[in-house]
């Protein structure tokens, strides 16, 4: 099954209805947690150090973070595609992430 998520994430849901849902909750939240903020585990999420690199430089930092991040932490997905999208004369750019989940 391939899923394409953006970095954003509406609700968090208790009790996912099946498992495909839970995966992509989890992938979620990895791209939507600032790396170094979750108390036991500071390692979770995005490094968002790049934020005042140069599109080109942030981009390919932050496509690394996230394959990183996501076959750390939830290895039933895997990314096929990491794209972005905004205006980059506006210096504003959100990723998009495609993942296979695997299991």
């Amino acid at each position: 099954m391939n899923v394409v998520l953006e970095m954003e994430l509406d609700h968090v849901d208790f009790a996912p209805s099946s498992m495909a849902a839970e995966i992509v909750q989890n992938v979620q939240t990895i791209l939507t947690t600032p790396k170094y903020t979750v108390p036991l585990d500071r390692e979770l999420g995005i490094d968002a150090s790049m934020l005042d690199a140069p599109i080109a430089v942030a981009q390919a930092r932050i496509s690394s973070e996230i394959i990183a991040a996501i076959h750390q932490y939830e290895p039933r997905a895997s990314v096929t595609k990491v794209a972005f999208k905004g205006d980059a004369a506006e210096g504003t750019i959100s990723a998009v992430v495609s993942v296979k989940i695997t299991e």
